[in-house]
């Protein structure tokens, strides 16, 4: 639990600011598209948008880390790609195909399998590439996925009825709708709805989705329930209908610590973002304020988690 806070703290708090540092200096440098194609008089004007900002402040890179960063841009492409395609494929393979549609197969049928599965992925990912005008709509498109999905990854740990079904339809539903908001939506002339409003939208319409779906799918096995919660220990009455006599097994930790504990823990990072950019913009006072909530806010955490099972 210590890990994954530190993760969140760095991943969102610290490592982000190199690259704010670099756009705020991208628009000193180049404060207008204009300026970015009057540099690079040679570069087609069609794919002069405002994501081209980070690579045309390379050229102020000496040749020797220009090579080390052209360098790690290419591994991090390579390693993000190869994970994913991997990932995906394990996802196909072990959690779809081995388990609800051949459980039994020889195991070469599964390596051909992951490997079918593997170029399907990278051709569906070079489709949707090829749709996409600028970074910023991969970026909404995955926002609207995590989003859609949020609900049911939280509730699987407090509610003993989300089975694999609902899990999967609620990836799938997020899916269809962010793609529907980015690529058919306008097409089909309707008016733009504002990111916000299709977060909320999205939201709305994976949930009812998932659920509709948990009611029409059967639980899980008694014995995949069972383990779980031995193995898990949830906290909450979300355990109580399932009928398999586990009441006196359920976590006596605190929920209300929990939720305290988790909504802590999100002030402690968004205080560290802001306050760390606050700083950055040479405004101390909001800077002091937003990195004394956080440090507040991580004393009262560490304070909690006692509360919620870590000691």
């Amino acid at each position: 639990m210590k890990a994954t806070l530190w993760f969140n703290v760095a991943h969102y708090g610290l490592r982000p600011w190199p690259w704010i540092i670099v756009a705020l200096a991208s628009l000193v440098v180049y404060p207008t598209l204009d300026s970015i194609q009057a540099a690079f008089p040679n570069v087609d004007p069609s794919i002069v948008r405002n994501d081209l900002a980070y690579p045309a402040m390379l050229i102020f890179l000496p040749s020797g880390l220009l090579g080390l960063v052209v360098a790690s841009l290419a591994a991090a492409y390579m390693s993000t790609i190869s994970t994913h395609l991997n990932w995906g494929a394990s996802y196909v393979v072990d959690d779809v195909y081995r388990r609800f549609v051949a459980p039994d197969e020889d195991e070469r049928r599964y390596v051909t399998v992951g490997r079918i599965a593997t170029v399907a992925l990278i051709v569906v990912a070079g489709a949707v590439s090829l749709w996409l005008e600028n970074a910023l709509q991969a970026f909404q498109i995955l926002l609207q996925i995590g989003a859609g999905t949020g609900l049911v990854f939280l509730l699987r740990w407090f509610w003993w009825r989300i089975n694999a079904w609902s899990e999967l339809s609620a990836m799938v539903i997020s899916f269809l709708v962010a793609v529907y908001f980015q690529f058919v939506h306008g097409a089909l002339g309707l008016a733009p709805l504002d990111p916000a409003v299709q977060l909320v939208v999205g939201v709305l319409i994976t949930t009812a989705g998932w659920l509709a779906i948990t009611v029409l799918t059967p639980p899980a096995d008694p014995e995949t329930l069972r383990s779980f919660h031995q193995r898990i220990r949830p906290m909450g009455p979300g355990w109580s209908g399932a009928g398999l006599g586990l009441e006196s097994e359920t976590s006596e930790d605190s929920v209300s610590a929990a939720f305290l504990a988790w909504f802590l823990g999100c002030t402690v990072v968004y205080g560290a973002v802001f306050g760390t950019g606050y700083a950055l913009y040479g405004r101390p006072s909001p800077a002091m304020l937003c990195l004394g909530v956080a440090a507040g806010s991580a004393f009262g955490l560490m304070k909690t988690l006692p509360r919620v099972g870590l000691r």
